[in-house]
């Protein structure tokens, strides 16, 4: 039995060891390892490896790990490359337009290394979760509130401004992401409960803390705070509108693509010449909408975008060509730095500046200069490769998946079930997992969530809310 277990999980791995049979052909081997994530994805989801849960309808429970934060990771770190490498052949979408910039001679031999590491991180992410996967969880408290949106709205409304004055406490400010957070997601859930329960006051209160979060999102200056807002929406409304929705929310994502880049770039831009946000934001939409050239600006800034921004891997291909060639692997010092830098600054005085500390080893790769004020983090894939290669890729998104899946069951088991524990508190809480981040910034985060998701249990259970079985 557990041979047959360790061969259903090997299955993964499938997509890899092939394509790095074919290492001699770099576009053979880019195609197999790139189409191999939507393999690994089909086998997921056909239930090939490991039956997926059963205990709600599967629209019901998609901000569990194997659903949303799968696809999100994984179809980001793995499915994006394929602009890029179209764009090393010379299209821009789907016209030849021959390239404009001298290529390196062996960019598709690199190209075809990183996206057989990307495909190895996806199966070993996938596997992880599989493995800590344990459905039904015996539940051991039970929330009782009479309106779910009353609920939702209050813990909104609790976390918004104590995420603002945690963040202005130097001692405190660990918590103030994870809290903005929290009241973000809640505050999302609470429309899609008000249009549910249509309560007009609750409708009316929870679409204005929406638009607050949309304008928020807008000023950010960074594409990801819109499109996952409008993205968690729809996968809350799903429940209530069915699968009818999809098309619409579909169709809006794939606009908010298409327009963001041309948005943020004008926006960046006036914000650096010293206009403020606000203004920046209203004539950044004023741009859009009021201009004549506008088809062929949103072009051929998606297409920068879609080929620099979106994906990643002309980074990663600068980390693999310099380690461990110049560079020797980091073995464990990445994962020791990143727990020293749990520990509040409070408490350590002379903490290193965590972005400089990461920022460190993106100069010794050589990915961007030292006088540049580019901010240039590896992604969590590169930290795993920086530390140990392909072996350091396999435990670290391993262990990626599985102690997602974990936390997600411990939300459930200690929120009462699979919508407070893993649709609010776990995307609340945790919502750095959905596209991960460096060594530093990612475990820093995770600890301080977690001990965010105490408290808020202990808050709950005092106020009667949450209550024991």
């Amino acid at each position: 039995m557990q041979s047959n277990k360790l061969l259903h999980y090997l299955t993964l791995y499938i997509p890899f060891i092939v394509a790095y049979a074919f290492s001699k052909n770099a576009h053979i081997s880019y195609l197999i390892a790139w189409l191999g994530s939507f393999f690994i994805f089909i086998i997921c989801y056909k239930e090939v490896i490991k039956k997926l849960p059963s205990d709600l309808p599967i629209i019901e429970q998609l901000l569990r790990p194997v659903f949303f934060m799968q696809i999100v990771f994984a179809g980001y770190m793995s499915c994006t490359s394929i602009f890029y490498y179209l764009n090393t052949l010379g299209y821009e979408y789907i016209t030849y337009v021959g390239n404009k910039n001298l290529l390196p001679f062996n960019i598709y031999e690199s190209i075809a290394n990183c996206q057989r590491l990307y495909v190895l991180g996806h199966a070993a992410l996938v596997n992880g979760i599989l493995v800590a996967m344990r459905y039904p969880l015996k539940q051991h408290y039970r929330i009782y509130t009479n309106s779910m949106s009353n609920l939702l709205l209050g813990i909104s409304f609790f976390c918004l401004p104590l995420g603002y004055l945690t963040g202005k406490v130097g001692g405190l400010n660990q918590f103030s992401v994870q809290l903005s957070s929290l009241s973000f997601v809640a505050g999302t859930i609470a429309l899609a409960f008000a249009i549910r329960e249509r309560k007009r006051v609750n409708l009316w209160a929870s679409a204005i803390l929406f638009a607050m979060n949309m304008f928020a999102a807008l000023s950010s200056g960074f594409k990801e705070p819109v499109i996952i807002t409008t993205l968690l929406l729809g996968v809350f409304l799903l429940p209530v509108y069915g699968r009818k929705i999809i098309p619409l929310f579909g169709a809006i994502l794939i606009a908010l693509f298409f327009v963001l880049p041309t948005f943020i770039g004008n926006f960046r831009q006036m914000v650096a010449e010293g206009t403020d946000v606000a203004t920046a934001r209203n004539k950044s939409i004023d741009n859009i909408i009021n201009n004549d050239n506008l088809i062929d600006e949103l072009q051929d800034d998606n297409w920068a975008f879609l080929v620099g921004r979106l994906s990643e891997i002309d980074m990663f291909i600068r980390y693999t060509n310099s380690t461990p060639y110049f560079m020797p692997y980091y073995k464990t010092e990445l994962a020791k730095n990143a727990l020293k830098m749990i520990i509040p600054r409070f408490f350590w005085l002379a903490k290193p500046d965590v972005e400089q500390l990461v920022m460190t080893r993106v100069y010794n790769a050589g990915v961007v200069d030292r006088i540049s004020l580019v901010s240039a983090k590896p992604a969590y894939i590169v930290d795993c490769y920086l530390s140990y290669g392909k072996i350091g890729i396999i435990i670290g998104l391993f262990l990626y998946g599985f102690i997602a899946q974990k936390i997600s069951q411990i939300s459930e088991i200690w929120f009462g079930g699979y919508f407070m524990g893993t649709a609010v508190m776990f995307a609340g809480l945790f919502q750095i997992l959905w596209r991960g981040n460096s060594f530093e910034f990612l475990i820093s985060a995770i600890f301080w969530s977690f001990i965010t998701l105490i408290i808020l249990q202990a808050i709950l259970k005092a106020r009667g809310i949450l209550v024991r079985i």
